[in-house]
């Protein structure tokens, strides 16, 4: 799964490499957690003949998908992640995977190590060469009751590759820079034909490097939670003990 993510790149470094016209300004973001707004690129109007401008539009999305369908949003689950494996048939997914796939600007994202009844070790995994790589997204805009829409999205997801498999079993989707035209392509490429993008990404893109328990924290945003620490062994809970028992004797109670 992906839960949390960052973007440190700046706006013209980000722009370049999604191939944009630009970006409005931002700031660096270490801890990106689920509800938040994320930046995410789709397809734009298609240009006039000659045009030199992009025909790629960036676009702000609460992280979450909502399909349009929804009812009761306070009913439905929180989908930051979408299964790549079932992305076709899933009526969450199936309409945003046919007509609104997107791009995910990230520098690196956090996974956690299970073991034990323990928290995890958070690990900040990110590029081996620097840089910015693109998540597969999906973006669906839902209308709420009241009549204003809000854009959605979710990040795809598919199984870890060799070098972080042994961090957690699943990782986000990376779209290639030489495959963004075609994952963004939903006139001329239906879902079938983009589905061998969505695979884990080579073994030596990423770096796996263990963090301390502060990404934990939703409201802990500064550059500290990306230094290398570990997390040590959850203390154990002392089991109280009635006054004059002895732990030597067996009870019903």
């Amino acid at each position: 799964m992906c839960g949390r993510f960052a973007l440190t790149a700046t706006p013209d470094e980000t722009a370049a490499y999604l191939g944009l016209a630009e970006l409005e300004e931002f700031p660096p973001r270490y801890n990106i957690a689920p509800t938040q707004p994320v930046l995410m690129a789709l397809a734009g109007p298609q240009r006039a003949p000659g045009s030199n401008l992009p025909d790629r539009q960036a676009m702000l999305v609460r992280w979450g998908l909502i399909p349009a369908w929804v009812k009761d949003t306070k009913e439905f689950p929180l989908l930051f992640n979408a299964r790549s494996e079932g992305v076709l048939e899933k009526a969450s997914f199936k309409t945003a995977m046919r007509h609104r796939r997107a791009l995910v600007p990230a520098s690196g994202f956090y996974e956690w190590q299970q073991s034990g009844s323990g928290k995890g070790q958070p690990y900040w995994i990110r590029p081996r060469r620097g840089g910015v790589v693109a998540f597969a997204g999906l973006v669906e805009t839902y209308a709420e009751p009241g009549g204003s829409e809000m854009d959605t999205g979710a990040i795809l997801t598919t199984h870890a590759n060799a070098g972080i498999a042994h961090v957690h079993d699943r990782m986000p989707v990376v779209i290639e820079e030489r495959d963004f035209a075609r994952w963004l392509d939903c006139r001329t490429q239906e879902p079938r034909d983009v589905l061998d993008l969505l695979k884990p990404a080579e073994p030596d893109l990423f770096e796996a490097i263990p963090v301390s328990d502060l990404v934990n924290k939703v409201a802990n945003t500064g550059p500290g939670i990306q230094e290398r620490g570990i997390v040590g062994p959850q203390p154990e809970k002392v089991r109280r003990q009635k006054p004059g028992a002895d732990e030597n004797q067996m009870t019903l109670f």
